[in-house]
């Protein structure tokens, strides 16, 4: 029977495209932590940029990133089949066996772990295996306990840029918990319009979300504007410590003039197109505040 079983599990992962793998890794979940590490490091290095500390920075916090996602769909992989969203994903549809994906992510895991140990430097490698463990064992499980979940979940998603800050000064400072601010308030717009959007899906899947408890959405969208204007709040903050210049202040007071047009059409309104377009503007914030941080590298 075990022989039967291996080989049964050896033809399904063969169904298994390259594609598939890389679903398995939120792409997109990874590519915003990759690019949050990065801003994270680049605002800690003050003049000097050390190139290929940055690159195995880059390199093992994507693959903490990347096997942490893989780790949560294999765990969430019977609740994403009850949903509409997610049922297509690579475990509930059967191109990959729930013992391959969690081996994958075990192991990028490890691998993120093992470089950035001792390629950046040992705080970082533990703030990353924190973070998968915080991702996995503390915001999963509560996801279908309590809507405050989203809060808690924005820990584990804020802790990567805090990360590139560590690699790149070997210390925590004020700077890299400004940044970690940032994250935290930008993942409540992003994670409740979401919620907004696929409420019943949510429902089906048994995740607890603010918008099941909240028909009316008045709660939600006042959570949104708020933390949307503490993340502004937040994004100017480089520059009162002198961390950044009015290259970046103009860019950072435009990206959240602009978030908030949005989000403020969401509170009015409600609708799930304004929801949206809340949670297509959030995907690209970040990637714009990093090349706004970038930018008043260059200019400086």
């Amino acid at each position: 029977m075990e022989n039967v079983s291996t080989l049964s599990s050896a033809r399904d992962t063969q169904k298994a495209s390259l594609r598939d793998w890389v679903t398995l890794t939120k792409p997109e979940i990874t590519f915003l932590v990759m690019i949050s590490s990065l801003a994270g490091f680049v605002l800690a290095s003050g003049d000097s940029i050390d190139g290929w500390r940055l690159l195995w920075t880059i390199i093992g916090i994507t693959l903490a990133s990347a096997g942490g996602c893989a780790l949560n769909q294999y765990i969430e992989r019977d609740f994403d089949a009850e949903m509409k969203r997610t049922a297509s994903r690579p475990i509930p549809a059967g191109r990959i066996t729930p013992e391959s994906a969690r081996w994958f992510g075990a192991l990028l895991v490890l691998a993120g772990v093992a470089v950035l140990c001792p390629l950046t430097n040992p705080l970082t490698g533990i703030m990353a295996a924190a973070t998968v463990a915080l991702y996995l064992w503390v915001y999963t499980p509560l996801k279908r306990k309590t809507h405050l979940n989203t809060i808690v979940g924005t820990i584990p998603g804020a802790l990567p840029i805090l990360g590139g800050w560590t690699a790149a000064s070997g210390t925590f400072g004020w700077g890299g918990w400004v940044l970690f601010g940032v994250l935290v308030c930008w993942q409540m717009p992003h994670f409740l319009s979401l919620a907004w959007m696929y409420r019943k899906d949510y429902e089906k899947g048994k995740f607890v979300m603010l918008p099941l408890n909240d028909p009316d959405g008045i709660a939600t969208a006042r959570q949104t504007l708020g933390f949307t204007l503490g993340m502004i709040g937040f994004s100017v903050l480089p520059v009162v410590l002198g961390l950044s210049g009015w290259a970046y202040l103009i860019g950072a007071l435009a990206l959240g003039t602009w978030f908030m047009i949005p989000v403020t059409r969401f509170f009015n309104t409600l609708s799930v197109v304004h929801a949206r377009k809340v949670l297509k503007a959030s995907v690209l914030y970040i990637p714009l505040l990093l090349t706004a941080i970038v930018l008043d590298r260059l200019i400086g």
